[in-house]
């Protein structure tokens, strides 16, 4: 599964020698939604709305998640390359590469703390013993020793985890569905908590798993067509997503919590607890491996010069555990919305860039048949991390966390349709300006 560095092609496209079955991707891809972070999240909106709101809300985020997972993976499959390293042919150049591999790992470095630091309480609850810090260094220590040995090792964990998962998640299910009414739950008109917004709860679907959307190539790039990356997330949005949070929401207003320690302990006791808390170790060593391929692309389009994957995976994974160590668990759901307004326009600078103005496509078609990177690729692109800053701005300014305190439409797909319409029209304009059909900025060696 690596290439002669053991790296995973984190700089290289992965051969179709080295593509993978459908269900080991499949897997892989269910376990990384189908996680503690998604119960979490359903019993968030089951504790701030009802449960018709809460579906809704799911079902609006969860499109978002699917358009932007498909486009994105879709094309990774087809050039055999992740995330940041595509971004370096799909609009953003160099430096703008460097940028989305640092934003994307930094994110899922804090998404490692997230997870890390639940499941470390989780520990010391189920356990009782020594403390939530010692339990989060841990933790940290052994998932970032699954994730040095890469992509292999993440199959491996995911099948023996997601299963389990699955089946503590069923039996949790039909415990409520044995002592509950469920139908007075689904009518039910008031929430379980403080009443949550509809736009903000769309963000916090959106937003909590767009880095797992933005993020798709590192898995997908894996897979031998896009028909097949098409159906790995649909699958994976339906049973991760959609299926999970509704069962979460009907647990938050049953019994009136978004703890999902004190859920999972009142439905299944300690035993059905202990596995959703295991549970985000599948979770957490695909943060921390993309994490690393983040940094790996940054750190290259920096230095110009190859860093290996797995030192860049310890070093994540210490500050990773620190974090954790130090509480960050505790800005979750602002930690959510934060995310859903500051990654979407990724997605659709690169989905207007690679689909409609199709810029590098020649270059990428003839490359592709050699199995080799392109020569060269754009510096930097202006006009991508202009737009890119205009949609986080109208994106946080149409959200509650703004200056304006507004509550305007839903910030994360705010940004994500204000990225991608501004950089159409500015390409197109700056076509117009130099009188030609297909623009291009001043062009570097990829590797120097």
């Amino acid at each position: 599964m690596a290439n002669k560095t053991g790296e995973d092609y984190s700089l290289a496209r992965v051969p179709f020698s080295a593509r993978r079955p459908f269900y080991e991707v499949l897997i892989l891809r269910i376990g990384s939604l189908a996680c503690v972070s998604q119960v979490m999240l359903g019993a968030a909106l089951g504790y701030g709305l009802t449960f018709w709101q809460a579906f809704w809300a799911t079902m609006l985020g969860s499109v978002i998640l699917q358009v932007v997972s498909w486009a994105l993976g879709a094309a990774a499959c087809r050039e055999g390359m992740s995330i940041s390293l595509l971004s370096r042919w799909a609009g953003f150049g160099k430096l703008g590469s460097a940028l989305i591999g640092g934003a994307i790992a930094i994110s899922l470095m804090g998404w490692f703390g997230v997870q890390n630091g639940f499941f470390a309480d989780g520990m010391y609850k189920a356990t009782n013993v020594l403390t939530p810090g010692t339990w989060s260094l841990i933790t940290g220590i052994a998932v970032t020793i699954i994730t040095v040995y890469g992509y292999r090792f993440l199959s491996i964990t995911a099948n023996i985890s997601t299963p389990l998962f699955l089946l503590a998640l069923a039996w949790a299910t039909y415990n409520l569905l044995s002592g509950q009414d469920i139908g007075a739950l689904i009518s039910s008109t008031e929430p379980s908590g403080p009443r949550m917004s509809m736009p903000a709860a769309i963000t916090m679907v959106a937003g909590g798993f767009i880095i797992a959307a933005v993020t798709t190539p590192d898995i997908s790039r894996f897979m031998k067509s896009p028909k097949e990356v098409f159906w790995m997330t649909l699958i994976g949005t339906f049973f991760g997503e959609l299926l999970v949070n509704m069962i979460a929401v009907l647990m938050a207003l049953a019994l009136h919590t978004y703890q999902v320690f004190d859920l999972m302990m009142t439905l299944t006791g300690l035993i059905g607890a202990s596995i959703v808390i295991f549970s985000t170790i599948k979770m957490n060593d695909i943060n921390l491996y993309s994490s690393s391929l983040g940094f790996s692309t940054l750190l290259n389009a920096i230095f110009n010069k190859h860093f290996d994957r797995r030192y860049l995976t310890w070093i994540i994974g210490i500050f990773g555990t620190i974090a954790s160590m130090l509480g960050i668990l505790d800005n979750f759901i602002g930690f959510l919305i934060y995310l859903g307004i500051a990654i979407p326009p990724v997605a659709g600078i690169m989905v207007v860039d690679y689909y409609l103005l199709k810029r590098d496509r020649k270059e990428l078609d003839t490359t592709r048949t050699q199995g080799v990177l392109p020569s060269t690729c754009e510096a930097f692109n202006p006009i991508t991390l202009i737009v890119w800053v205009i949609a986080v701005v109208v994106g946080w300014g149409s959200s509650e966390l703004g200056p304006f305190n507004a509550d305007f439409g839903v910030p994360a797909l705010n940004s994500l349709v204000i990225s991608a319409i501004a950089y159409w029209l500015g390409m197109r304009w700056q076509g117009r300006i130099k009188g030609v059909g297909t623009v291009h900025f001043r062009k570097v060696n990829h590797s120097d």
